[in-house]
């Protein structure tokens, strides 16, 4: 279901017109449907009924604590990569037994954090970090529970920004030398080896390289067993894309139902760290026409939105779909580049899009839900963009817009010369 969608000439939000947001809030503004959250998280966990798992949502994709409480109500665990994100979801509602931590380069300070509020699980990166997590552990008397993030050199034919699961990337520990870096692991006072991670990237629209990396390790589970180490749960990570355009994912039941099926008889807690595939699509990002310009050879759109407030076309060329809020004769439509204020080439949200537009228009950015919001930026001095999450007819400001006094907050001039 399409939770984005024209009605009465114009684009909704769930049961509200983005014109009444637009009017309420102003533009940039990112909008989220708390019902597409609810109902992409749980094609998940109904996909899974009946397997022992836990669905850690990956706070990374969208950390606002309106979508992370959405996400705890109906039992999500979280994937953490800091000990803010940790924080995140401890406020907003969610279990410290149900997050696990991942990320290369967790500080000692974030490990005693996490060890004291009593996480799930860390996804070890490094034989530095199993053995910082050990003296830590030791140091407050408490067992660590530990996977190893275990780097199965496969290629998951996505971006190379996030590709993860190749011996070029810097994730994880390499998959034929994990069996000793277990057993080490066994040997350490403080030290409980639970499980086995592996993610091998982002956006991934075939589930061959999931099964591939699934094959490798549980090869490496059947090889910690014969070393008599009991593997307990196997984290698949994440990485299931969506459609931004002509992509073709395979539905959430497709790719859950090839996964049980490769697990075969192995008796293995499924965690799954599933972020992009939940709020992608749950949000857009609003934004207001300020100009036409036409320079002879190209006519662009300046909107108010930027590279600040969206990176991912600049970073990535990511594509995202960029409609008309209201609906206009398609006859007048032209090509536009649409490109933000920010004084940078690389400024744009999308190029070559056949809009019929005029200055003051509403377009909608579609697919705007994960790594939107988290990913911007002050740069230019702009001040972040609101969130609003709708709920049916009713539209709730979950983070106000920034003023530029809070930008400056903190900051401080030299004295004066005395």
């Amino acid at each position: 279901m399409n939770h984005f969608a024209y009605s009465k000439g114009q684009l909704y939000a769930e049961g509200v017109p983005l014109t009444d947001i637009a009017s309420r809030y102003g533009t940039p503004a990112y909008v989220y449907s708390k019902q597409a959250l609810s109902d992409h998280f749980l094609a998940y966990q109904q996909a899974l009924s009946g397997k022992s798992h836990l669905i850690c949502y990956a706070v990374k994709a969208n950390s606002n604590l309106a979508v992370l409480k959405v996400l705890a109500d109906l039992g999500a665990g979280f994937d953490i990569v800091s000990a803010g994100e940790l924080q995140r979801v401890l406020r907003a509602g969610g279990r410290a037994d149900k997050t696990v931590f991942s990320g290369v380069g967790k500080r000692a300070d974030e490990i005693e954090y996490a060890l004291k509020v009593g996480i799930h699980c860390f996804n070890v990166e490094s034989e530095g970090e199993l053995d910082q997590i050990q003296g830590i552990a030791a140091r407050l008397n408490v067992p660590a529970a530990v996977s190893l993030r275990v780097n199965p050199d496969v290629d998951a034919l996505t971006h190379p920004y996030i590709s993860t699961g190749l011996k070029e990337n810097k994730f994880g520990i390499g998959i034929d030398t994990a069996v000793t870096v277990y057993q080490r692991a066994a040997t350490l006072s403080h030290i409980d080896v639970t499980g086995v991670d592996c993610h091998i990237g982002s956006q991934l629209t075939e589930i061959a390289p999931f099964l591939d990396a699934l094959d490798r390790t549980l090869a490496l589970v059947d090889n910690l067993s014969e070393s008599g180490i009991t593997i307990k749960h196997l984290d698949l990570g994440g990485g299931l894309g969506v459609r931004y355009k002509n992509e073709s994912p395979p539905p959430i039941d497709d790719y859950i139902a090839a996964i049980l099926n490769k697990l075969g008889n192995h008796d293995l807690t499924l965690i799954l760290e599933p972020g992009r595939s939940i709020a992608a699509n749950a949000g857009i990002l609003l934004s207001k026409v300020e100009y036409i310009k036409d320079n002879g050879d190209k006519k662009f759109a300046v909107v108010d939105a930027a590279m600040n407030d969206m990176i991912r076309p600049a970073l990535y060329e990511a594509w995202l779909n960029i409609e008309s809020v209201v609906y206009r004769d398609s006859k007048t439509e032209e090509v536009y580049d649409i490109v933000g204020p920010v004084c940078e080439t690389g400024d744009f949200l999308g190029k070559d899009r056949r809009l019929a537009i005029k200055p003051g228009d509403l377009l909608c950015i579609h697919s705007a839900g994960a790594y939107g919001f988290t990913m911007s930026s002050n740069y230019n001095s702009r001040p972040r963009a609101p969130e609003i999450m709708v709920d049916k007819e009713t539209a709730h400001l979950v983070r106000a817009r920034e003023s530029i006094d809070s930008l400056m907050q903190g900051e401080r001039t030299l004295p004066e010369a005395q």
